[in-house]
């Protein structure tokens, strides 16, 4: 018997709203999160442990191999830190909602077949635009919901596949997915794939992270990083490994995220940006397909959301303290804010790959992957990227916001509870870097043989990133901040496409009356959703709120019955 560590926040959440703000709910909070963490390391490591047949399918409600426990245990590791992070935090709507999302992303993990994925993945969506909404400015309406069409897309097209796939004869389970995989490309493959792709912020269909990440409330910002593109690279290490279209795509991302991150002026949109950038190795990692090239996919989901987390929980910080997100509007903060500067940096030499920091160990092993592999163009365009990761991240974020000229900012005090969750998220930063052994031995395809503390790769990653540091500090004036909008693929659905709708409603003459009406109301809604609009596109929801509103109580239904079958 096992406390899987999804339900154990789940009971959580339903706790959290249950009791009054104050010091009991913060306890309750605190222990549900330590419990789903003690509940992920105590997964057995022999496989399936929960079943079910449903519709006579069997479905394999916990599958804990290794791939699943290493993901399970950053999930929940990075749910307690994000609790003590938001522990000040009195809305328990918001608290319930990254609970249910993280313990929704932990299903995913665990879930030994694809039907049951999918029922964790649909309430992954729901709980994620519920804790963007949170969010609460004038922004964030319009940004959740345009994230809930594209989101719905891809759990269109996922579950599209999976239809054609199970209608088709195929057994959902993962273990029988691998053969079918291995013989090649088929539709509900590459449907399936789509919808998978969406999460995973694949260029481009990238835009809605950089577009509702940064919208998100400070807190909730930290759980939006860790789960929703971190379980899409799990599926896609589990199902679609040693694929050259994810290769190349992957080496896309990480270059593409990197110049848009070097263009921003808002440091939450600069660091969702970098998230691309960051999940793209993991993307090619996935392509490569051999034993390193996985495992280093992993290891760096693993270390990356927890510099990730703590590179946004230092910006989170600056945002509380000072209400103020874009460079050009910062600076002179690292005397006022010692603390929060100091752990940011942390946060900013793990993601450059600086040599004791836990991405070293990680992001070097999936471009020795590349070189190992055969594939010299590879290595170079992921070694390019690095460069672009520790100016933009390690240099130029930092230098205009907390070193750069003062601009007499004097920021408000931060609840201890902020300070204490970075902390964590440092010191697990810098012991994982000096101590990689730990995470070496949890992933999925072992004997790991990597070592990345060779003479020839330290020298060669410090030489690198000195060279770096010295172009940005020649250039520096020409690198800040600029009050500008850079603009991305989400500009083609937010402009001409509702235009170009609207004109082909216009012309169908030839359709009758009540269609015609029916087609521009529903367009109407349509452009005006996926517009960069004021605040007055929220009502639009109106429209489809029962249909959501029964889609969740589905799932949530639905849930329910495997726990109970489960546990019986």
């Amino acid at each position: 018997m096992i406390a899987h560590p999804g339900f154990v926040l789940f009971a959580t959440a339903l706790a959290t709203v249950l009791i009054p703000a104050g010091v009991a709910r913060q306890a309750v909070l605190a222990l549900g999160a330590a419990s789903a963490l003690a509940s992920a390391a105590a997964l057995p490591g022999d496989g399936v442990a929960w079943t079910a047949q449903v519709a006579g399918y069997q479905l394999e409600l916990v599958h804990a191999d290794a791939l699943a426990r290493v993901f399970a245990l950053i999930f929940t590791l990075i749910a307690v830190i994000g609790v003590v992070f938001a522990l000040h935090v009195r809305r328990a709507s918001e608290h319930a909602s990254v609970l249910v999302y993280a313990g929704a992303a932990v299903g995913v993990t665990l879930a030994g077949d694809w039907i049951t994925a999918f029922v964790w993945w649909e309430l992954m969506a729901a709980a994620s635009l519920a804790v963007i909404w949170h969010g609460n400015t004038p922004r964030t309406g319009a940004a959740g919901f345009r994230y809930l069409l594209v989101h719905a897309a891809g759990g269109s097209l996922l579950l599209a596949g999976l239809v054609l796939y199970v209608a088709g004869g195929g057994d959902p389970s993962f273990d029988a997915w691998r053969t079918v995989w291995s013989a090649g490309w088929s539709l509900p493959a590459a449907l399936m794939l789509a919808g998978v792709a969406i999460n995973a912020a694949i260029p481009p269909l990238h835009a809605w992270l950089t577009d509702a990440y940064p919208e998100a409330s400070v807190t909730g910002t930290v759980f939006l990083s860790a789960f929703t593109t971190k379980t899409a690279v799990y599926l896609l290490i589990r199902a679609f490994p040693g694929s050259d279209l994810l290769l190349w795509a992957g080496v896309a991302m990480a270059l593409y995220g990197v110049v848009y991150a070097v263009l921003e002026n808002d440091i939450r949109r600069l660091l969702a940006y970098h998230i691309i950038s960051q999940v793209g190795y993991m993307v090619a990692g996935v392509g490569m397909g051999t034993a390193m090239a996985l495992n280093g996919a992993a290891a760096h989901a693993f270390c990356h959301i927890l510099y990730k987390a703590l590179l946004l929980m230092g910006a989170g910080t600056v945002l509380a303290a000072t209400g103020r997100r874009n460079l050009t509007e910062l600076g002179g903060l690292a005397s006022r804010m010692p603390a929060a500067t100091a752990l940011y940096m942390i946060g900013a030499f793990s993601i450059s790959g600086v040599p004791l920091f836990n991405g070293f160990v990680s992001k070097s092993m999936i471009v020795s992957a590349g070189a190992e592999g055969g594939w010299p163009a590879v290595e170079l365009l992921l070694t390019l990227a690095s460069v672009g990761t520790f100016l933009h991240t390690g240099l130029k974020l930092p230098y205009f916001t907390f070193f750069g000229p003062d601009r007499g900012i004097v920021p408000a005090q931060l609840p201890r509870n902020m300070i204490a969750a970075m902390t964590m998220a440092a010191v697990l930063c810098i012991a994982l870097g000096v101590f990689p052994g730990w995470l070496y031995a949890r992933l999925p395809f072992l004997p790991v043989e990597y070592h990345p503390y060779t003479v020839d790769h330290v020298v060669a990653t410090v030489q690198l990133l000195i060279g770096t540091g010295a172009a940005f500090w020649v250039l520096r004036r020409k690198l800040g901040g600029e009050a500008t909008v850079s603009l991305d693929t989400d500009w083609f659905y937010r402009r001409p496409l509702p235009i170009a709708i609207d004109a082909l409603v216009a012309g169908a003459g030839s359709v009758g009356e009540a269609a015609r009406t029916y087609g521009r109301s529903a367009v109407a809604s349509f452009g005006r959703a996926v517009r960069l609009a004021p605040p007055g596109t929220v009502p639009h929801f109106d429209a489809y709120r029962r249909s959501i509103g029964r889609t969740v109580t589905w799932v949530l239904a639905f849930l329910a019955a495997l726990a109970l079958i489960g546990w019986l």
